[in-house]
């Protein structure tokens, strides 16, 4: 039998983002082939600059493979910030640093470069910028409700880059120092990297360079040392310690007392950790929500049940609104879109943990929502004829609610982008009625007509859309029986049409 071995990507410097790249390539594969067999990859890099957005991190972070990248950074190394700093404050001096940091050109000392003003201005440039989004990113965790912080990026041009995985800080002293908390990397960043008093601007400028030659000397002491302590969890990080565990304060006090960080660093550090805290105190709240979305499911599912004992589909029912369980159904139609526009808005603002999106049973639950809600939705938009003022519910009228559970479930499932539609049927089929109450010629529409009647094949042939589509009085059958004849002789879902005897039950 092969002994399994773990392919570990790796690189010093741009190698190392090209090692990450390299590691989410295999990884993608590994997934997209389901290829479980396989030993997953890891990747490890030494002093590699930022590699992707906000968006970036979030992904790998809900697909669980944040965990598979460690990030070797010396506190005073300045190339892993350099993508903090938008390339057009910079674009020449970077052009002209990166040159001395070309391994070709390591036998020139960095002193070679010579024109102390371009080092300091570029060192000067990142620490700016790195403030900048320092700040920025410590105000969000802090809550801060200033409109004036929204308009800042009106003004100061931020990065979109963030840090991601496991980053080890290399400390002067030896010590390796953990973080896996994003907001609390990208507050090292800035506030290990600022200029010591008692060194000149410069000489400083020039060691912030020099650091990032430095990785195989230093790190064989460091590890050499076995000398660590990781600050996941932060939440030992207070600005006194005088309260809380001993052991925990003083692992805190020595990693503060190693990276030379102050009580603002602190408060930042411990922002972020109160963040990333309270993003799981929201989940537990919408959790506490799943009984009501379930009560409100199971009323509208004894409500469907209901509806073929007047002879006319669910959908058809509810645009009537001639029961009073029509108005129950709908009442509880406006519950539950409350709740779950909650829970969009806390996605949309990442209030909710990365891996919240990939949670079998919110998966689940979203995707039996959208088939039995937005049906309902898609007739109350007809019934007010949204779509003469508005346009078509699928172009205007669809609420990102059913929108990002589609697609969580196309993710889940490996399936193509945009091909779990089946919810959006009686929007497609109002359309073609639209289009043939305006006497629009058969041909105009008949590739429309011809797409919907091969989905509809497929969703009628997995049980996705019910036998009750094809009663008699329903929008659908009423619309599909005014095509011309040797075009429905010829349909591929003509032996539906004529009983529903072909149709799976649910």
């Amino acid at each position: 039998m092969v002994e399994k071995k773990r392919i570990v990507f790796t690189g010093h410097s741009s190698g190392g983002a090209i090692a990450v790249l390299a590691t989410i390539w295999l990884l993608e594969q590994c997934f997209k082939f389901d290829n479980s067999s396989q030993v997953s990859p890891f990747c490890v890099t030494f002093g590699a600059p930022l590699v992707g957005d906000h968006v970036f991190h979030h992904a790998l972070k809900r697909e669980n493979w944040s965990h598979r990248f460690l990030h070797f950074v010396m506190t005073l190394d300045i190339v892993p910030r350099i993508l903090l700093t938008p390339l057009s404050s910079f674009k020449e001096e970077l052009q002209a640093i990166l040159h001395f940091l070309c391994p070709r050109s390591l036998y020139f000392s960095l002193k070679s470069i010579g024109n102390s003003q371009l080092v300091t201005f570029f060192y000067s440039t990142v620490l700016k910028s790195a403030l900048s989004i320092s700040s920025y990113r410590a105000c969000l965790c802090m809550g801060c409700t200033n409109p004036s912080l929204g308009a800042l990026t009106a003004f100061i041009k931020l990065t979109p880059y963030r840090p991601f995985g496991t980053y080890v800080f290399c400390t002067s002293n030896g010590r390796l120092v953990h973080v896996k908390n994003s907001d609390a990397i990208l507050q090292l960043f800035f506030y290990c990297l600022q200029w010591v008093p008692g060194q000149t601007l410069s000489d400083f400028a020039y060691k912030s360079l020099n650091e990032h030659l430095q990785y195989e000397l230093k790190l064989k002491q460091c590890l050499n040392m076995e000398n660590a302590v990781h600050l996941d969890g932060l939440e030992a990080l207070q600005l006194s310690l005088n309260n809380g565990d001993d052991h925990k304060m003083q692992v805190v006090g020595t990693a503060s007392d190693d990276l030379e960080l102050s009580n603002e660093a602190m408060l930042c550090l411990h922002a972020a950790e109160e963040w990333e805290k309270q993003r799981h105190r929201n989940q537990a709240k919408i959790d506490a929500n799943c009984h009501k979305i379930e009560e409100a499911l199971k009323f509208l599912e004894n409500y469907r049940a209901t509806c073929e004992i007047r002879e006319l589909s669910y959908y058809d029912t509810f645009k009537c609104q001639t029961d009073v369980e029509d108005f129950n159904a709908n009442v509880r139609r406006l519950e539950l879109a409350g709740l779950w526009d909650e829970i969009v808005e806390m996605l949309r603002r990442y209030e909710l943990p990365d891996g919240f999106e990939c949670q079998k049973e919110w998966v689940d639950l979203g995707t039996r929502y959208r088939h039995l809600v937005e049906p309902l939705d898609i007739a109350n938009y007809y019934r007010h004829s949204k779509n003469e003022d508005t346009g078509s519910y699928l172009v205007k009228g669809r609420p990102r609610r059913y929108m990002y559970t589609q697609r969580w479930l196309e993710h889940a499932q490996q399936m193509t982008a945009g091909s779990s539609l089946e919810s959006c049927f009686w929007a497609m089929v109002e359309e073609l009625c639209v289009s043939s109450c305006n006497n629009k010629p058969f041909e105009e529409a008949r590739e429309r007509m011809l797409e919907l009647e091969n989905k509809a094949l497929g969703w009628f042939t997995s049980g996705k859309l019910g036998k009750d589509v094809l009663l008699g009085n329903s929008t659908f059958v009423r619309w599909w029986k005014t095509l011309p004849k040797q075009h429905r002789l010829e349909s591929c879902i003509a032996s539906f049409m004529d009983g529903e005897e072909n149709l799976p039950t649910r």
